[in-house]
């Protein structure tokens, strides 16, 4: 990774939650935001930032991830993933991330 990989950067990504990122074993009523689709658009977002600062080649994978999905949010709604790196650690990354919807903050990792 590059130099400029540092704590202090932050991003913010915007998701919508369509069906295939929802519950569905509620129906079709009760279709929510599900907890392993928060994970994987955390782990996206964290990821194109680290890509940013990265060598020709390298990347990265989550080693660790503890979330706390706070609330629900609906299908059709969307999501915002703001992300900030506190820790740089030779290769590994620390992130803080909140998720949030329109209506209130509805995770943390």
């Amino acid at each position: 990774m590059k130099e400029t990989l540092q704590a202090g950067l932050k991003v913010t990504r915007r998701y919508d939650v369509d069906k295939d990122k929802t519950i569905g074993h509620m129906g079709d009523d009760l279709r929510v935001y599900a907890t392993p689709m928060m994970v994987m658009d955390v782990e996206r977002t964290c990821l194109e930032l680290m890509a940013e600062h990265a060598d020709e080649g390298e990347s990265s994978v989550g080693a660790r991830v503890e979330i706390d999905h706070m609330g629900p949010t609906l299908m059709n709604m969307w999501i915002e993933v703001r992300a900030e790196v506190v820790e740089v650690k030779g290769p590994k990354v620390v992130f803080d991330v909140e998720i949030h919807d329109a209506l209130e903050q509805v995770g943390r990792a």
